[in-house]
């Protein structure tokens, strides 16, 4: 029976775990990826179609997370009616 090296994905031909769809992550954790995803790249050490894969997830997270601080602005400005107001941490629910 021949073993594979689990240290190294890249030769054993082991397939890598499903990356989640961004819009099924938290902002958070989209965040956390997408700066890893920059490292990798800026540390240059990728193969071209590594590379690729990096930079279209890397756009996929992006676009997710600029939606997500979109619509967040935007509730805001619905919940406070576009004026500024002191944060009533007794009052109303939090949606």
């Amino acid at each position: 029976m021949v073993r594979t090296n689990p240290a190294n994905p890249h030769e054993s031909g082991a397939s890598q775990p499903a990356t989640p769809a961004a819009s099924e992550m938290k902002y958070e954790a989209a965040v956390a990826e997408l700066e890893q995803i920059v490292q990798n790249m800026e540390a240059g050490q990728l193969p071209l179609e590594e590379s690729i894969a990096a930079y279209r997830r890397g756009c996929e997270l992006l676009k997710y997370c600029q939606q997500q601080l979109s619509d967040a602005e935007r509730k805001i400005q619905v919940l406070e009616d576009g004026s500024l107001r002191e944060f009533d941490t007794a009052g109303g629910e939090a949606q």
